[in-house]
């Protein structure tokens, strides 16, 4: 472990590297090839509903839901796992154990199949708990490592580190999905096919061996993402500080400690009545924000006339490349405005944007028009996360306990996640359609940006 003083570039370079390492499992588990395979499982078993827990449900509810309850649990424990790490100052080490259960889930994904639907659950569950768990420690580092002038810029090159980096991967994975033999993987069929059937039949039997190359192919890119994210965090693990020093012994009462600080951190806003504005805008439009993100997939391979199977894997990946790719621009840009316009002038813009964005959604149904629509969400995404995260790190009060502060803040974007998604997953599940989903969407940043507009303008610069 290296001990770097605070603002050096290459402290600072370390912990944005963490975003390199494990957003590929934000863009290839959450957003593009988990949603395409699990979509496949239910079209290849030609079914659209499965029971789970003695009810029958459709498949894009069920996964609505199972998301919603990791983060329901994430929003409980990362309060008592935070409080913990600063009291006892390990944070990196609770950030290395999210990293490598999210990793190896990942892995585990291997074997997700609709015939074993609890266990491949239970990886898909711990493997978001891992990627979130994590972040509650990585974010609380930005005030450790980054001095308020730094703060903007080095978590807009962290979200754009991430994007280049799961880019990379996932151009990786498209090959191996849209050229599975390339790679290695069987597309042979029967010889019996071969010299007695006939040529649509032929064609259909090579159809069939290249779809379920295909889906081989999607499991093992699980794999490469446990592998990447575990590999590539070890750069930022040498470099992060363990923690805030700390010559406090761990007694009985630190198993409570995360929930005490919590309680103060929410007492203490009282006194600073610019974060407890800003705080309650937060919680409702990153409820819509994760909502999209996590489902945006989703409501494209579901909603949205592809032409065929492959012309559908393609499209939704390309779609995610474009979100990715556009993302980088947006989150340098929003940086920018920031400074010249002020962060909350800057997210006011960005949620009426993002109003625009979900009114478009309802009615879109050609895959240009989503493609057209993704390019505009990646515009606004990265950026709405950046500063949305550099915000609330200025606004806080000069503290060493940084990372019940920043579990605070990820406490609330959980509960919203959960909110979010089980409305969306409710009227998914009442109506048959994720597209009457969107509607509420509209409410929320409308909401969010009122409560922006409360928010005093006191510096943030």
């Amino acid at each position: 472990m290296a001990d770097l003083a605070k603002g050096s570039k290459k402290l600072l370079n370390a912990w944005a590297f963490y975003d390199w390492a494990n957003s590929v499992y934000s863009l290839v588990i959450a957003s593009a090839v988990f949603p395409i395979f699990y979509g496949a499982l239910f079209s290849k078993a030609e079914i659209e509903t499965i029971v789970v827990f003695g009810g029958e449900i459709r498949s894009t509810p069920l996964i609505s839901y199972v998301t919603a309850a990791a983060f329901l649990v994430v929003a409980f424990i990362s309060p008592l796992l935070s409080g913990i790490a600063d009291y006892v100052g390990n944070k990196k080490t609770f950030m290395k154990f999210f990293c490598y259960l999210g990793g190896l889930s990942c892995i585990g994904l291997y074997f997700f199949s609709l015939e074993h639907i609890y266990t491949s659950l239970l990886l898909y569950f711990l493997g978001l708990i891992g990627f979130w768990g994590s972040l509650v420690f990585y974010n609380s580092y930005l005030p450790d490592v980054a001095f308020k002038e730094q703060q903007d810029s080095i978590s807009a090159k962290g979200y754009s580190l991430g994007y280049i980096g799961s880019v990379v991967l996932l151009i990786f994975n498209l090959a191996m999905v849209m050229f599975p033999s390339v790679f290695g993987f069987d597309i042979s069929i029967s010889n019996s096919i071969l010299e007695n059937g006939t040529e649509a039949e032929i064609q259909t039997a090579l159809d069939t061996a290249k779809g379920a190359a295909s889906i081989k192919a999607m499991q093992v890119s699980f794999v490469t993402v446990g592998v990447w994210w575990i590999g590539f965090s070890q750069y930022s693990f040498y470099f992060l500080p363990k923690g805030n020093k700390s010559n406090r012994k761990v007694t009985s009462k630190v198993l409570f400690n995360g929930f005490s600080e919590l309680r103060k951190v929410y007492n203490s806003l009282s006194e600073n009545f610019q974060l407890k504005r800003y705080l309650g805008a937060f919680f409702i439009y990153s409820m819509a924000v994760q909502t999209v993100m996590l489902v945006a997939t989703y409501f494209g391979e579901q909603e949205i006339n592809w032409g065929g199977d492959d012309e559908k894997t393609l499209g939704l990946i390309l779609s995610i490349l474009i979100i990715q790719l556009v993302a980088v621009v947006g989150a340098i840009l929003t940086s920018r405005a920031s400074t010249k316009f002020g962060n909350i002038n800057t997210l006011i813009v960005i949620n009426g944007i993002w109003v625009a964005i979900c009114i478009t959604a309802y009615f879109i149904t050609s895959s240009m028009e989503f493609y057209v629509t993704a390019g505009v969400v990646g515009l606004v995404m990265g950026g709405i996360q950046s500063l949305s995260r550099s915000t609330y790190s200025k606004f806080l009060p000069e503290t060493n306990d940084t990372t019940s502060y920043f579990s605070f803040y990820d406490v609330a974007e959980k509960i919203g996640i959960v909110i979010g998604m089980l409305i969306y997953g409710f009227i998914d599940q009442v109506t048959g359609s994720m597209r009457n989903s969107v509607l509420f969407l509209i409410v929320f940043f409308g909401i969010g940006v009122i409560l922006l507009l409360r928010v005093p303008r006191f510096s943030t610069k």
